[in-house]
């Protein structure tokens, strides 16, 4: 049964919707349209926003709905390929033009945070929020110690309780989905629910943002394609976050970057290269690249450089991941799709049993028409839409661990898209991805993995000749314990030897008195049974030495 607090939410989220009309985004199907009549019985509803485009009132009812639907909206708004511009348009007003709180709310906030005046570490404050997103706002200043310009992130107020119900209610519905379709097991609803449920909670840790943010600036700390904001930690809390402030092109304005003289095409390759390097090399990729977060410096727009903000989002993956992942997106790109079915079933992403002709074809039949072409001709909404049909058919499953890496790579084709449509991904990604491999499994994975052993060897060097001269004499006490055992068994193997003759002996007596006793003999078997029964002692003797 689901809760009061569950239902009320679940109420507020069907009344929303009506509100702003959207039910006119259901499919002209009867069977999906709510008669008119429920509506007003049921709901006492009406659409109450019937002069604004259907692009905006989507993008209002998602902001009202609060952060959950914001962050849905701003992962549809990079796919303008599946979306009209007049839908696309409006949402990408949630990425960084969310309704702002009040600001003077907000400094009281960080005055809380850090336990004094904003003023005993900042000067040039500015109550008016720079930008405002789903889960936090961004305000202005410079900081009083060194006069550097610094933006203070800060968390909005009361989110939590809106997150954990929309949560809760995410969890109901994903566990009804898995007892009323069976067929929406393998898409394991809960599991995914619970890895979004962590990536929300990971944001409201500022904290965790500010550590994310010095990883990935290390990662990146001698290259010209990405810059990461320097972060002061000395002013970071759980709630607050503190940084440079940069001064770049938003990605998303594309006006301003042909207007700058940015290179687009190398701009857009280097997108590709950024994400894959984050993924194979660093194991740690920002995973919130909307156009929000991402900007291009104006400085040397022949070699463009990008800037990556808010890292509360980032992914990792383990070996075994980056190693699977990477031998199926080559053999997609080598077109080797036996390969790809084979490393499937291999993984145990299908079952075991899985027939790997049909795979393969099936596999052939949605990825073999995108070859060749420009990013502008490709769909991948439709491409995961028939891979999803082939999951189904082969039962394959959801991996929850590489949701985010699915999420990003759609944000990456939705900046591709937006920056250079002529862009070839596969020719891009392929060397890398093959060099990358080389690296693994190579002559050079050999070269690393000594270097990466070397301080532990270095370290045991002066430990290596008493180890082995220990090894040595225990070596050569176990030789002489060997010998005695030798020995041992072979005068027992002797004395064996001797007890089954005796044995043999006395036995072919003891028969002989037998058959001579049968024909009526009197005197010879009882004579030929003694000598085989002291035969049969005297092998007795034998086995006891």
């Amino acid at each position: 049964m689901m809760a009061i607090s569950e239902l009320k939410r679940l109420y507020r989220i069907t009344a929303v919707q009506l509100r702003y009309g959207l039910d006119e985004l259901l499919p002209e199907d009867p069977r999906l349209q709510l008669p008119k009549s429920l509506r007003k019985s049921l709901f006492w509803i009406r659409n109450e926003h019937p002069d604004k485009p259907l692009g905006e009132r989507l993008r209002l009812a998602l902001q009202d709905l609060g952060p959950v639907w914001i962050k849905f909206g701003q992962m549809m708004s990079t796919r303008r390929d599946l979306f009209p511009p007049h839908i696309a348009d409006q949402l990408a007003l949630l990425q960084d033009q969310v309704a702002p709180f009040d600001g003077r709310e907000a400094k009281l906030q960080m005055e809380a945070a850090l336990g004094g005046p904003i003023e005993t570490w900042f000067d040039d404050f500015d109550e008016v929020p720079l930008a405002s997103a789903s889960i936090a706002q961004v305000h202005t200043a410079t900081l009083r110690e060194t006069g550097r310009e610094v933006v203070l992130k800060v968390i909005r107020p009361d989110i939590l309780p809106v997150i954990q119900a929309d949560i809760r209610l995410m969890y109901r519905m994903a566990g009804l989905l898995s007892k009323i379709l069976p067929e929406a097991r393998r898409l394991r609803p809960v599991e995914v629910v619970r890895e979004y449920e962590k990536t929300l909670l990971d944001e409201l840790n500022l904290m965790r943002e500010a550590a994310n943010g010095i990883q990935l600036r290390r990662n990146f700390e001698d290259s010209d394609m990405l810059y990461v904001p320097e972060v002061f930690t000395d002013y970071c809390r759980e709630n607050l976050l503190v940084m440079e402030r940069i001064y770049g092109i938003q990605v998303s304005d594309i006006d301003a970057l042909v207007a700058n003289g940015t290179d687009m095409k190398l701009l857009s390759e280097n997108a590709v290269t950024i994400f894959f390097t984050q993924v194979f090399r660093d194991s740690f990729f920002h995973a919130d690249m909307h156009p929000g977060n991402i900007f291009v410096a104006r400085e040397n727009p022949q070699n463009p450089q990008w800037i990556a903000l808010d890292c509360g989002i980032v992914g990792t993956l383990n070996r075994d991941d980056k190693r699977y992942l990477a031998e199926n997106l080559l053999a997609f790109f080598n077109r080797d799709y036996r390969k790809v079915a084979e490393l499937h079933v291999d993984s145990g992403w299908v079952p075991a049993d899985t027939n790997v002709d049909e795979f393969e074809f099936a596999i052939r039949t949605v990825c073999e028409p995108i070859f060749e072409k420009p990013l502008a001709e490709i769909s991948f909404g439709h491409v995961l839409l028939n891979l999803f049909n082939t999951a189904r058919r082969f039962n394959m499953e959801v991996q929850p661990q590489l949701v985010l890496l699915q999420k990003t790579l759609l944000y990456v084709e939705g900046l591709g898209r937006q920056l250079y449509p002529q862009l070839d991904l596969w020719d891009t990604a392929k060397p890398f991805l093959e060099d990358w491999m080389s690296r693994q499994v190579g002559p050079q994975a050999v070269i690393d993995g000594i270097k990466s052993r070397a301080p532990f060897w270095a370290e045991k060097l002066p430990e290596l000749p008493e180890l082995l001269y220990d090894s040595l004499r225990q070596g050569n006490v176990l030789n002489q314990r060997i010998d005695t055992l030798y020995d041992h068994f072979m005068e027992s193997r002797r004395y064996q030897g001797q007890a089954r003759f005796y044995f043999g002996i006395g036995a072919t007596l003891v028969v002989c008195s037998a058959i001579l006793f049968s024909n009526h003999v009197e005197t010879y078997p009882a004579i030929s049974a003694g000598v085989g029964i002291m035969f049969w002692l005297l092998g007795w003797r034998a086995c006891r030495k």
